[in-house]
This record gives structure tokens, sequence and C-alpha cells, in this order.
């Protein structure tokens, strides 16, 4: 036993193997599944779009109210998932998270104007001394105000880039489409200040680049049209969009030169034509989810935001916006990506990675469970994979009721423990829920099946000796285990063999009347 916990020591010492391994288990995440019977109907009024249903029926969300969603743990980790990976594109052009209180005061928006021009939209609350205050859609007033009491602040400090990640409120008169448009969502603002316009535009120009790789980043294909400024105002603006049937923006798409447009900006005598090369223009539906505004002096003048210039002069703050729906975007990466019934997630922001799927108790493969833990710990410490995996360990259920449940939730890759994990030699059968093909790959060949996907996903790179070093290692590794109950098994074989001899003495002797029987048995019992 000693030579067991030695090689297991060295097994989690491995350098390309995490020390910590975890995984998730399905029987102990709080996912309540919305089961209809098949010949239920669906009424016009209940008509939903398909990234609310899917994400409800298998959950990711819970309506809580009219317009407002509750996001459970899987939902919470997508959230999670997206949040990192804004963090890191704003940490790369050096934007400094904070965060801004919900509530601002609505004196703040009556002195740039919004109080009025934004509408009914605009959540007002009153508190008991009588003072108004806004349930902010966004933070322009806040973040401006914030600028203003600090002065003087040097030329030295600019650009300044600040952003968000919270809740935002919105008082929709008819809210629909679950997360696409509702009365709380969570959105990512950032605010930028500089000292010039000309400096305000490379601005722009840097946080734009960092929008478009955000995008790209999670593999969906998005337009970027000019938008309208709207009431946030601004010289200009431009709009990201997922293009969906279910979107309530109507683009217009040069088939020529790819000039892109929101509708509203494009006039209708005009809107067969493109402004720039006169060629043809199409119409598409999109999700906005995101939008960026370059806002010049519109909240830094009536706010009083200003700087030191180098003359030690004060002078106006140039601002610009930049705003992802984040909760939006979300759901939008499910209405558009959505398959037969079945979600799909980016892999950036998939909920795991990996589903193990077990025997059922009581079938013939049972004797199989073994390997799923096996597994389980083996690929929950792959870099790329750690906390990405999850087993559905609810053994009183089949396997293809499982599989059924785990295509629904979105995860990319199945790996199911079946009858012919009972072979000589054990497979092991790999579902690809992106393509839709499945194969039996042995124990080998599965763990340099999951390094290439994450070397392919851009998650890992790994030389191929240290891919057999893992393969090794898990094989001496099992055979440790093989060899070390053999030995057992052969000593207590060797100990009852003794037993049997000094029985047959003892009897032949007529000693076992005398109690030496009673001996025997306490012998054997200790052994055992």
């Amino acid at each position: 036993m000693a030579l067991l916990n030695v090689s297991c020591l060295r097994y989690y010492k491995l350098s390309n193997v995490q020390a910590v391994r975890h995984y998730h288990r399905v029987s102990k995440l709080f996912q309540p599944l919305s089961v209809k019977p098949k010949d239920a109907t669906v009424t016009k009024d209940e008509a939903i779009s398909i990234s609310q249903k899917l994400l409800m029926d298998t959950g990711i969300i819970s309506l809580r109210s009219n317009g407002m969603f509750a996001l459970l743990p899987l939902g919470e980790r997508v959230m999670m998932k997206l949040t990192k990976l804004i963090d890191k594109e704003m940490s790369c052009i050096g934007a400094q998270r904070l965060s801004l209180p919900l509530l601002t005061s609505g004196d703040l928006w009556k002195k740039t104007g919004r109080w009025e021009s934004t509408g009914q939209e605009l959540l007002k609350i009153e508190d008991r001394h009588g003072k108004e205050y806004v349930l902010s859609p966004t933070h322009e007033e806040a973040i401006t105000s914030l600028m203003s009491e600090i002065y003087p602040f040097s030329f030295r400090q600019l650009p300044l880039r600040l952003y968000q990640i919270n809740s935002k409120f919105r008082d929709e008169m008819k809210p629909r489409f679950g997360l696409l448009r509702c009365r709380e969502f969570i959105m990512k603002d950032l605010y930028t200040f500089d000292n010039s316009v000309e400096a305000a535009h490379d601005t722009y120009q840097e946080i734009c680049s960092a929008y478009d790789r955000i995008f790209h980043r999670l593999r969906i294909p998005f337009l970027k049209v000019t938008g309208d400024c709207g009431s946030i105002g601004g010289t200009h603006s431009h709009e990201y969009h997922y293009i969906s049937p279910t979107g309530e923006d109507t683009l217009c798409v040069c088939d020529n030169c790819g000039n892109s447009k929101n509708a509203e900006l494009v006039s209708s005598d005009k809107s067969d034509s493109c402004d720039k090369c006169g060629s043809h223009v199409h119409q598409v539906a999109g999700i906005e989810v995101g939008h960026t505004f370059l806002l010049g002096t519109k909240y830094s003048k009536p706010l009083k935001a200003l700087y030191q210039n180098e003359s030690g002069k004060p002078e106006l703050l140039q601002m610009g916006c930049y705003g992802i729906g984040v909760s939006r975007l979300l759901a939008a990466s499910v209405e558009v990506l959505a398959e037969d019934k079945n979600i799909k997630w980016p892999w950036e922001i998939v909920p795991f990675k990996i589903c193990l799927i077990g025997p059922k108790k009581g079938s013939k493969e049972a004797s199989s469970a073994l390997w799923v833990d096996h597994l389980a710990e083996v690929m929950s410490g792959m870099p790329g994979l750690l906390d990405e995996v999850v087993v559905d360990d609810r053994d009183r259920l089949t396997i293809g009721k499982r599989v059924m449940e785990a295509k629904q939730s979105g995860y990319p890759f199945i790996i199911v423990v079946g009858k012919r994990a009972c072979e000589m030699v054990p497979m092991f059968e790999l579902l690809d829920c992106t393509t839709g093909k499945s194969e039996f790959l042995s124990h080998k060949m599965l763990i340099n099946w999951c390094v290439e996907q994450l070397r392919r996903q851009g998650k890992m790179s790994i030389h191929q000796k240290r891919v057999s070093k893992i393969d090794q290692s898990d094989w001496i590794f099992i055979c440790l285990q093989m060899c070390t109950s053999l030995i057992y098994f052969m000593q207590i074989c060797v100990t009852f063999h003794e037993i049997l001899l000094v029985y047959r003495k003892d009897k032949k002797s007529d000693i076992v009347q005398n109690g030496s029987r009673d001996g025997i048995l306490c012998s054997i019992v200790a052994c055992t």
C-alpha cells in the first residue's frame, strides 16, 4: 500500500496536470427542468422566442415577474465567463473596472435634459424626503458627476477609461423575448475621457477594435452598422448586431461595399440604394448586442467635468460611452445558434465543456461505472478543463435520457461510459454535439483527443511528448492499483494456506479438542 501512495503522489505532481481537481455532479446542480407533455400546444398569448423557451426549459433562467428573470446556476456560469472575456479585453486597452450606485440623483438627469427626453421608459422613484432618483438605464450622468468633483484633474492622467458590469433598468411597455427585452438587464458600460477631439476619435477606434475582438472570440457572425445616437446623444455611433428574425432592428446592408446602417438613418426614398456606391441594399433583422457613442461635451459641459491643460487652464473633457448588453448577449447567442430544440453555446461561454455519463445502476454494464470518476479526475486536471467537467451521476436514469438532457443544456461534448467500457480494451463513446458525430475511443485516444481539442480551441499549447506522459502515468496508476490488489489477495491466500497446515497438524495430534480451534478461527477473522 505504501508503494501505491507514493505513486499516487507522483501521479498528481505531473507538471502538466493540475494538483487540485474539481468536477461537478448533475445530481447536486440546481437546474429545475421544465417538463411538458408531448401533445402540449402553445397558444398565441404564450408565444415566446427560441432563446426564452430553451433557457427556461433547461433551468438556466426562471421568470420571476413580467420582464424580470432570475439567473440560475448554469446561467450564472455563462454570465461569469462572458464577464471574464470582457474583463480581459478591457484590461488590454487599459480600462479600469469600478462600480457605481444603481440609483442616480434625478437632479443630474434634469441638468443634462434626459429627465424629460428619455420618456416613460425611465424608472423614477422618490424617497421619504421627496428627493427623486432614477433606477439607471445608463450611467453617463453618474460617471460625469464623479469626474466633475475631482477637479483639478491633470492632463497627464488622460486618457482615462472606466467601466462597470452591473444591473440596469428600463420600464419596458411590453417586455418580450425573455432576456432580449426585459425590465432588468446586465450591461457592461465603459466611459472614456480625453483632452481633445482628435484623442477622443483615436480612443473611439481603439474601443471599437476591442469590441470587434470580443465578438470575434464568440465566433458568431455579427454586423457593425452606423447607428442613431438617440436619447444618449453625441456626434456619431455604431451598433453591433446578430442577424436573427427575432431581432427588432432593421438593418440596411449594401450588397457591393458592405456599407451598413440602421434603417432609422435611411430615408424611405433611398432605402434601396447605397449612399456610398449606389449599389442595391438588402434589409435584415438584427438583435443589438453592443453600441458605441462619441459624446463630445454633451455631459461634461452641463455637469462641468473639467481637466487642467498644460497651461494650467480648465478645459471640458471629451467623452465617449460604450455598452454591451451582457445578459442580452447570452440570450442572443442561444437565439442564433440553437438547433433542433437544443442549445448551442459559443465555446468561450459554455457552462461545462465536457459531460460524462455512466451506466444505469443495475444494468449489465454497471461495473464500468468506476471509469467515470477516473476520467473525470484526469480531464478536470488538464489546463483548460479545470472546473469544466460535469458528471451526470443520476444512475437511476437511462443513458439515453441523460444524453438527451445534456444535449438540451448545450454541452458540446458528451462522453458515455457504456457496455463497451467492459471490454478487454475499454472503449468510450464520444458524442460531438457541435457536429452531430459520434465515435468510440480507447482511454489513450480519448485523452489525446481532449488535448487536441483544447489546442484547437486555443486553450492549451502542449508537446506530444507531454501527451504520452499523461497516458503513461494514467496506465501506471491503474496498473499499480491492480498489482497492489493482486499482492494483497496473494497474501491472504498464503495466510489461509498456513492456517490450514496448522489445522491439519493439530487435528492429527488431537489438540483441537483443547480449544485451539477457537484460536485458529480468531486468526482467520483477524486476517480477513
